[in-house]
């Protein structure tokens, strides 16, 4: 299937209706299934890897298939390592390159018997559930939040509970510090020190719990918007002040003229004039899954960029850094990594790379599509490869774009 995006809009308006937080929706589901909690969590997730995560925990069987969501295989893997029985674990072919060693590793620490039916390192995974006994574990800081954000959630139902000495320069501290909040909502005790997360053996308490709109799919809105010449936008159920690392954008978009006001409803975003900065230098060590969008504005805008930081990017659905790279030459922008985990554009466009009417390839990478297609707005009208693949985190997001007055029709 492929999706035709085109857009003549100059001002946009609307009311969205954005995603639940697909990463508090996760988390909340696993510390819910921990403490055999009565209450059920209000405003969950539709996407594809919160339906998968809860599909499991509410599986009778031993058996876990869960497709491309990378949340989902780390945090049952931990989950399912303190449940007594035989498991088993797999994913789609792109998941089984994706690896889960340093995360199994720490939990055999703990006492878990895990062993891979493959690829060492990799799953599919067979896990016998027993009892953990809690220790000091050293882990290195830069590697996934979501291997450090597993081991944390069933922290506090181990014996002794954790503690977890991390080394080196920390990636993703939001997501970690997100995992935490979120644990502290539920009553858990913990400290953070350094680089040190010590959280003691003890209960969480069942809360009667709602999940916030996600920052994530909020940053595709606030893209739009920096892309349009003027426009409102109201995100509903959308909080400035957040749990989610990736409010941040926020202050980043103010630099294109995009301002946010919370209201009683959501945030409102507004874009009076244009403004835009001569050159974009980000540091992403803390917000990963933002670098497309703002990837692909810069393109749309021509604004060159260094962004860092991005060194969990090759490890995500796809290659993103290579993924960028590989389809916004189609546009005329060959972008460069100067350095792992980094990536660069002069601003220059080389008119002989330029498709006239480009195929975005999505890699099945959801936020490949979200990141692309904004860049309608800029008179630009190219092809979507797989659009569905959205749904791993907002499926509603073509309909919203109709709603705004793209166009949006599938083709052959």
């Amino acid at each position: 299937m492929r999706f035709r995006i085109s857009a003549n809009k100059k001002n946009i308006t609307g009311t969205i209706n954005l995603p639940a937080s697909k990463s508090i929706s996760n988390r909340a589901l696993i510390i819910n299934a921990l403490n055999y909690s009565p209450f059920p969590l209000h405003n969950l997730s539709d996407s594809d890897d919160t339906k998968v995560l809860a599909a499991a925990l509410n599986s009778n069987s031993n058996k876990f298939n869960i497709g491309h969501a990378g949340t989902a295989m780390r945090f049952l893997t931990a989950f399912l390592a303190k449940v007594v029985g035989e498991w088993e674990i797999t994913g789609s072919e792109r998941m089984q390159k994706r690896p889960i060693g340093i995360l199994a590793d720490a939990l055999i620490q703990l006492g878990a018997r895990i062993e891979y039916k493959q690829n060492e390192g990799y799953p599919p995974l067979k896990i016998f559930g027993s009892h953990l006994k809690g220790k000091t574990i050293e882990l290195d800081g830069s590697i996934s939040s979501q291997y450090i954000s597993a081991l944390l959630l069933i922290a506090p139902t181990i014996e002794n509970g954790l503690t977890l000495k991390l080394s080196g320069t920390i990636t993703s501290r939001s997501y970690i510090l997100l995992t935490l909040e979120l644990m502290g909502k539920f009553s858990i005790q913990y400290q953070w020190k350094n680089n040190e997360i010590i959280i003691p053996e003890q209960h969480y308490f069942p809360i009667d719990f709602t999940i916030e709109a996600d920052w994530s799919g909020a940053s595709y809105w606030y893209q739009l918007l920096a892309l349009a010449e003027t426009g409102d936008i109201l995100l509903r159920n959308l909080q400035l002040k957040s749990l989610q690392g990736d409010a941040e954008i926020a202050n980043w978009f103010e630099q294109f003229g995009v301002s946010s006001t919370q209201k009683e409803n959501g945030v409102l975003l507004s874009k009076k004039e244009e403004i835009n900065p001569k050159k974009l230098t980000l540091n992403f060590i803390e917000n990963p899954d933002i670098a497309q969008t703002m990837a692909c504005l810069c393109v749309a805008k021509k604004i060159p960029f260094r962004f860092t930081g991005l060194k969990t990017l090759k490890i995500k659905e796809t290659n993103r850094i290579l993924a960028l790279q590989n389809e916004l030459t189609k546009f005329g922008a060959k972008l460069s990594e100067p350095e792992f985990g980094a990536l660069a554009w002069n601003g220059e466009i080389d008119t002989t790379t330029i498709n006239k009417i480009p195929t975005i390839n999505t890699y099945h990478d959801h936020r490949m599509a979200l990141a692309f297609a904004p860049m309608a707005l800029c008179g630009l009208q190219f092809n979507i490869e797989d659009p569905m693949v959205i749904t791993k985190s907002y499926p509603g997001f073509w309909e919203d774009l109709k709603m705004i007055g793209f166009e949006v029709s599938e083709i052959n």
